[in-house]
Order: structure tokens, then sequence, then C-alpha cells
């Protein structure tokens, strides 16, 4: 019912030509999306490269641009690859799982963001097979362009990942991160922000107890 109003608005605010690009942009999404293991009702602008050998599961809502540079997904064998309803993830970006990564929901990834949790190979032994780690994002969360998130990286609920930044590590929720490596420049919650230098409620962010308010 819900749905089925915000077409209405939508219709009486744009006119049927919009219900002929959102219809154009679900039937190519489920086309470049055939191979995925399951995937809801999904918008695709532009061209998305899948790479499906273990799971990917992809939610309702999600909306990809590939309209300049073409996403590329790739999932390897026994690996997860999950991606949370209404999350926008903007042309140019590369994912790659070969354990797991985790998006949640309501997540922006901007354009060419690179999300790996395999380096593919060893920094010592460049012959040898890196070791995977899995990659988490939480829900909410907003990754600025050309962000490279590398293996074993969690992101917390709410977080912010400023332009390229290579994240590593744990980055607290509802912080604002950036550099290279990504350090927490700010606390967003704080009754007054956080800047760098100060002390800031690292307990408490650990804990996950600032709420997040980043709006869909």
């Amino acid at each position: 019912m819900r749905m089925a109003r915000s077409v209405v608005s939508r219709l009486r605010a744009d006119g049927p030509r919009w219900l002929l690009t959102a219809a154009g942009q679900y039937l190519r999404a489920r086309w470049a999306l055939r191979g995925a293991t399951s995937a809801g009702r999904v918008r695709l602008r532009g061209r998305l490269q899948l790479h499906n050998y273990g799971r990917t599961i992809i939610g309702d809502r999600v909306r990809l641009d590939g309209t300049i540079v073409p996403l590329d997904f790739t999932c390897g064998e026994e690996a997860l690859l999950e991606i949370g309803e209404g999350t926008f993830i903007n042309y140019g970006t590369s994912i790659g799982a070969t354990e797991r990564v985790s998006i949640g929901r309501n997540c922006d990834i901007g354009q060419y963001a690179i999300i790996l949790d395999n380096d593919f190979h060893s920094t010592v032994e460049h012959t040898s097979p890196g070791v995977s780690r899995p990659v988490v994002i939480e829900d909410d969360v907003w990754i600025g362009a050309r962000v490279a998130i590398l293996p074993g990286a969690h992101i917390g609920r709410g977080a912010v990942i400023g332009t390229h930044s290579v994240v590593r590590g744990h980055i607290p929720p509802r912080t604002l991160a950036a550099g290279v490596p990504a350090r927490v420049v700010r606390y967003l919650d704080a009754p007054e922000h956080t800047e760098a230098g100060a002390e800031p409620d690292t307990e408490a962010a650990a804990e996950g107890r600032l709420a997040p308010t980043i709006p869909n």
C-alpha cells in the first residue's frame, strides 16, 4: 500500500514518463543481476558486470548507477556478497568478495569506490595468495568518492568516510573519518562536534550508543 501511494504521488508530480523510466531501470537490473543468488526490486542506470561464483544477495530498493563507468561486482567461490535494502552505489565502484563483503541498509557509496576483502597477494611474497578478511559496512554509512576499503575493515553504523580515504581496521559508529589511513576527524553526535585532537567518547562510539540520524 505504501509503495502504491508513492508511485501515485510520483505519477502526479512527474507524469507517465517517470513510470516508463523506472520500469526500464527495473528491467535492466533484472537482466544484469540474473546471475545473482537473490535480488529484490533493484533499479539500475547504465551498466553492471556481475561475476557470481558464490552467493550474491541484493536487497529491495537498491539503486545502482553505472552510467559513466560500469559497476563491477565479483563474488568468489563459497564467498558472500550482500547489499542491504535502500543502498545507493555510484558509477565506477568495484566490489570483490572472496570470503565476505557485507554492506548494510541505506548506505551511499560514491563513485570509483573500491571494496575488497583480499589483497590477492602477500605484501612480502608477491606470488603467494593473500589472506581473506571480511569487510563489514553497517547501516546508514556514507562513503565518499574514490575511497578504498581494505580487507578486515569494519565501518560502524552512520559513519561518514571522506573522499580519497583508505579504510582499514575499525571505524566507530557516527564518526567522520578521513585520510590515508582513515582516522576519526570528529564524532557526529557529540554536543559540540569533537574535532581532531580533542577527547571524544570512544567508549560510547565503540559500543554503538551513538544513534544514527542520517536521512535516506
